[in-house]
């Protein structure tokens, strides 16, 4: 009824209400309107949010690579929680989606020296990344877009040599809705060690 979408009415409140450069306070602010508003796509930190943010704490990775922008909640999320020096670069295939995002990111207060967001489809954005991004390899993959691309993507990375040595790849939603031909892969290739971290669903 309003002619805007429920990710470009999230952003609104969260302008109006949260608090500009505090990612955390940006976080809190799109978990109200979640809660109490419309539902959106996130990860909210009471559920695998805090997957990522021990993750990041344990592997203080410099390069992370996020597939599936969405509205830049994860994005924040992650940016929050990057070592001194790092870089993310996130890839969201929606051009809608990634305009908010955007906004979003950069009212949390990350530049594009702290987070480059990448528009396109990410099966053309993974094979230019190194030419064109000048990203030579990740030491973390948060993958949290389409659940049947997860495989695919995966083999991608390998295929172009962007996996560092002992990098780590979190995956989201990978039993509800499912990425079933990405996990047996990744069990039984014997490249990976494997671990499932269960959670609760979004909100």
């Amino acid at each position: 009824l309003t002619g805007t979408s429920r990710e470009q009415r999230a952003f609104q409140y969260v302008l109006a209400h949260a608090i500009p450069g505090d990612p955390h306070h940006i976080l809190q602010t799109f978990d109200q309107w979640c809660y109490h508003c419309e539902h959106l796509s996130c990860r909210p930190r009471a559920a695998s949010g805090r997957i990522v943010e021990r993750v990041l704490l344990e592997r203080a990775p410099l390069r992370v690579l996020e597939l599936g922008t969405y509205c830049g909640y994860g994005t924040v999320l992650l940016a929050q929680g990057l070592p001194p020096g790092a870089r993310l670069y996130t890839v969201e295939g929606d051009a809608r989606h990634a305009a908010v995002a955007e906004k979003v990111i950069r009212l949390a207060g990350f530049s594009e020296e702290t987070v480059e967001l990448i528009v396109g489809p990410s099966e053309e954005v993974i094979p230019r990344l190194r030419e064109k991004h000048g990203l030579t390899n990740v030491n973390l993959v948060f993958m949290d877009h389409w659940k049947r691309c997860y495989l695919r993507d995966l083999r991608l990375l390998e295929s172009h040599q962007l996996l560092a040595e002992g990098a780590t790849i979190l995956a989201d939603n990978v039993l509800f809705p499912g990425a079933p031909h990405f996990l047996q892969y990744a069990k039984t290739c014997g490249k990976y060690r494997c671990k499932v971290h269960r959670a609760s669903l979004e909100y």
